[in-house]
């Protein structure tokens, strides 16, 4: 029975592709959709990452930098270049709010960085300058390439004119993206030249990094200090709580539509077979071979489904940001077990509840219909 099942499946291949592929495109969009919702996610913490600090320091009641706002002393810097375990510390002014690039506005993540501490900088140049003087800027590459600006253009930064010297990589979300000004600029435009917004502690090898977080709040008055990996969560979190997050309601609601989808082929590709399966009861085969029948044929359905979702997504989807460069897409395997896992059982009880009709039928029915 099994065997009959697979063969009429694959007697009709043009019906059987175009099954799955309708099974893959519901797969495509919601794998499109939590590939956009990862890959906002990660970009929405970049910098923290890229630093690669040990410990942050920033003003005393702040936790994180997505939509916050600190400042302290820039001599408490070297207060905390002093303390035991600390190697090296490196610090930047802040701001996030709206550059005018191009004639648009783009909300931005404004770091105004000094030669002192270049590792603050962009980390990935496409071109120019990575270190902008007092009246200089380095912009992502992406927004370049939408608004058509190139290097020595003017942007808007407050109400002050910075001149374009480099390009930065992987610095763009469509939520925020990251602008280098020189802390001499932004000092200025915020009245703070003389403090910092956050700084980056790197620790002595062996050091703990909480260890040095609590060494830090006890020596040093006014100041919270957290681990990198605890600033990047509340960061991440409070980015996602604010934007992202419709992404990810999106994404379920397309998980929703590819079940429905998946439930409807699985069922209507039983349905279509119904009289064959009832041909099959009359002629001796139990209800549990008619069921097994039904069930290999819809999982052979979405399990092709999910492999024509998997090719797609990998060529397609990974290609997409090359002519659609705004995007930031993170396809990911777990993705596609995440949905398998939520789609087969409902054509599993799709199919079943199709067969279970079959079984239901009176053999010599079939005969005299």
């Amino acid at each position: 029975m099994l065997y009959w099942s697979l063969k009429t499946l694959f007697s009709e291949p043009v019906r059987l592709m175009v099954s799955a592929l309708a099974v893959a495109v519901s797969f495509i969009l919601v794998i499109f959709f939590s590939a956009v919702f990862e890959g906002e996610s990660d970009q929405m913490v970049v910098y923290l990452e890229k630093m690669d600090a040990d410990v942050w320091v920033m003003q005393k009641g702040v936790s994180n930098m997505h939509m916050a706002s600190s400042m302290v002393w820039d001599w408490k810097a070297d207060k905390i270049a002093q303390i035991a375990g600390v190697r090296e510390v490196a610090a930047i002014l802040y701001l996030n709010g709206p550059v005018k690039i191009g004639g648009k506005d783009w909300f931005s993540y404004i770091m105004g960085i000094s030669p002192e501490y270049s590792r603050t900088g962009p980390w990935d140049m496409a071109e120019g300058e990575s270190m902008p003087n007092p009246g200089e800027a380095v912009i992502p590459k992406v927004i370049a390439k939408l608004t058509g600006v190139q290097i020595g253009d003017e942007i808007t930064l407050i109400d002050r004119t910075l001149r374009i010297v480099g390009f930065s990589r992987n610095t763009f979300s469509m939520a925020s993206s990251v602008v280098f000004v020189s802390k001499k600029d932004l000092g200025d435009l915020l009245e703070a030249s003389d403090q910092f917004s956050y700084m980056m502690v790197y620790a002595e090898p062996g050091v703990d990094g909480q260890a040095l977080t609590e060494r830090i709040k006890d020596e040093i008055n006014k100041v919270n200090a957290l681990t990198s990996d605890v600033l990047i969560e509340s960061d991440w979190q409070l980015a996602v709580q604010m934007g992202a997050e419709i992404i990810h309601m999106m994404t379920i609601i397309g998980t929703l539509l590819a079940t429905l989808i998946v439930a409807f082929t699985a069922y209507s590709l039983i349905a279509r077979k119904k009289q064959e399966l009832a041909i099959a009861k009359a002629l001796g085969f139990g209800n549990g071979q008619i069921y097994l029948a039904a069930l290999s044929q819809s999982v052979v359905v979405t399990v092709l489904g999910l492999l024509f979702a998997l090719l797609i997504s990998f060529t397609f989807l990974a290609w997409l940001p090359t002519v659609a460069p705004q995007i930031n897409l993170a396809v990911r395997l777990h993705q596609f077990t995440s949905i398998a896992i939520v789609t087969l059982p409902v054509a599993i009880l799709a199919s079943l509840s199709a067969a279970r009709t079959v079984t239901k039928v009176d053999p010599m029915a079939v005969f005299h219909h």
